[in-house]
């Protein structure tokens, strides 16, 4: 997956701060596509500092799921598990294919590609395909280097 400038959130004064999505109309689109696939909607977890996405909560026959959109980018993703540093990335054709229409839909092998980032002479750099700014690969690599990513740096 191509990471673009910004979507993580993270910025300095010198990067261009990114534009948020429409939230409100992200939780329409999700109402709209939940009644007419007869699922329910359980929850709805809006943008906080914590998260850079917008998470709606499915009971779609008898299965829950996570619609999870980007609060930078118009990538949707799903989710059977959304926990603090765990989020387990599912396909799900029909709910898919129903988003594919407004947001790029992400698959669980796109988003469970591993990042390879290092620090070399001072830069931070990642060898995935990526155009991240300098805070954001700082950022990330910070995070790394935190939670015991070493496999990756």
């Amino acid at each position: 997956m191509n990471l673009p400038n910004g979507i993580t959130g993270f910025y300095n004064s010198i990067d261009k701060k990114p534009n948020k999505i429409d939230e409100k109309h992200f939780k329409n689109i999700c109402f709209n596509l939940v009644r007419k696939n007869e699922a329910r909607i359980l929850e709805i977890d809006e943008l906080n500092s914590v998260t850079n996405f917008s998470k709606v909560k499915v009971d779609s026959f008898n299965q829950e799921i996570y619609v999870l959109l980007n609060a930078y980018y118009p990538f949707l993703a799903l989710a059977s598990t959304v926990e603090y540093q765990n989020i387990n990335f599912i396909n799900d054709p029909v709910l898919s294919k129903e988003f594919m229409q407004f947001y790029k839909v992400l698959s669980k092998e796109e988003l469970n590609e591993p990042l390879n980032i290092r620090k070399r002479d001072g830069k931070v750099t990642l060898e995935n395909k990526n155009q991240l700014n300098k805070s954001e690969l700082e950022q990330i690599f910070s995070l790394a280097t935190k939670e015991s990513w070493g496999s990756y740096i």
